[in-house]
C-alpha cells in the first residue's frame, strides 16, 4: 500500500494498527472493512485457499489476521481465533442471530493450507453459529468463509453478553 500524500510505500507500525510513511512522515489509519477487521492493506505471501488470490494483512482486537480481498474469507491462527471469539461473544450486546441448520454440503469441498499446502480439515465448529470451518492441524490456521465470524459472534448462547449481564 502506498501513501496517499506522496505515493511512497507505507510500513506497518509494530504492535499498532497504523501505517507510516517514512518519506513524508505521515500516519495512515486503515478503514474497518470485513466483520470489524481493519484492512491494513499490506499484501501477504499466503494465498486464499478458496480463490487463490494473495491475502492481505488485517487486525482485529490487536490480533493479526489475513483477509482475502476477493472472497472476504478470514485466515487466523487458532490462538487469535479463540481470543477474538471469546472476547467478542462476551462483550457483544444487541439482537442475536437465530440458530440455523448446519450446511453439510461443505464437507465435500477440499481446501489446502496456504502455508504447508496440505489438505485442511473441514468440520463443524463446535461453538455457536452452526458453521463449518477449515483448519490445518499442522500449521494451526483456521479458515472462515465470509460471514462465518459474524454468525459465531452473534448466534444465541449463554456465553454472549456475559460481562454486561446483571446477576
Amino acid at each position: 500500500m502506498n501513501c496517499t500524500n506522496c505515493g511512497a510505500p507505507l510500513r506497518l507500525v509494530t504492535d499498532r494498527d497504523t501505517l507510516y510513511c517514512e518519506y513524508c512522515t505521515t500516519y495512515h489509519f486503515p478503514d474497518e472493512a470485513v466483520e470489524g477487521i481493519l484492512f491494513l492493506g499490506i499484501a501477504d505471501k499466503l494465498e486464499c485457499p478458496v480463490c487463490r488470490k494473495n491475502l492481505v494483512l488485517g487486525s482485529l482486537l490487536g490480533n493479526r489476521l489475513r483477509i482475502c480481498p476477493n472472497c472476504r474469507g478470514i485466515l487466523a491462527n487458532q490462538d487469535s481465533f479463540f481470543t477474538i471469539v471469546t472476547y467478542l461473544r462476551s462483550t457483544t450486546q444487541g439482537p442475536e442471530l437465530p440458530i440455523r441448520p448446519l450446511d453439510t454440503t461443505q464437507y465435500d469441498r477440499m481446501l489446502f493450507c496456504p502455508s504447508c499446502e496440505k489438505q485442511m480439515d473441514t468440520h463443524p465448529y463446535l461453538g455457536p453459529g452452526n458453521v463449518m470451518i477449515d483448519n490445518c492441524i499442522d500449521c494451526g490456521w483456521v479458515w472462515l468463509d465470509n460471514g462465518e465470524m459474524t454468525r459465531i459472534i452473534l448466534t444465541a448462547g449463554r456465553d454472549r453478553d456475559r460481562l454486561f449481564r446483571k446477576f
